[in-house]
């Protein structure tokens, strides 16, 4: 079981930095003149589906990019097979919105009151 959740763990990892490097070099196909970076991937044990956390700015476009970033799933997901040899499948993509950010900023707009 300890084996499986180390895979698990560098497969996470090798996943985010692939979809890092897709984001970037097919910027103008999913981002929509916005940025997008994945802030955290995390994997079924069954390494089936990959919950992929987006950071998305400006926030004022943030649903519109979202909405063209799950319409490229396929897309996504096909360029990813591409960059990772050593998966026998590769997992669903299921993309969220990470407001993380917006809840720090939040947070620290309280404490200056």
């Amino acid at each position: 079981m300890k084996n499986n959740s180390i895979r698990q763990h560098r497969l996470e990892s090798l996943i985010l930095r692939s979809l890092s490097e897709i984001f970037q070099r097919e910027k103008d196909k999913l981002s929509g003149g916005g940025l997008v970076s994945i802030t955290q991937v995390r994997l079924a044990p069954d390494l089936s589906l990959a919950k992929v956390y987006l950071s998305i700015l400006p926030t004022e476009k943030r649903d519109e990019i979202f909405k063209l970033v799950n319409s490229q799933n396929k897309f996504i997901r096909k360029l990813l097979g591409g960059k990772i040899k050593n998966v026998r499948k590769i997992p669903e993509l299921l993309f969220f919105i990470d407001d993380s950010y917006d809840y720090a900023k939040n947070i620290e707009n309280l404490l200056q009151q």
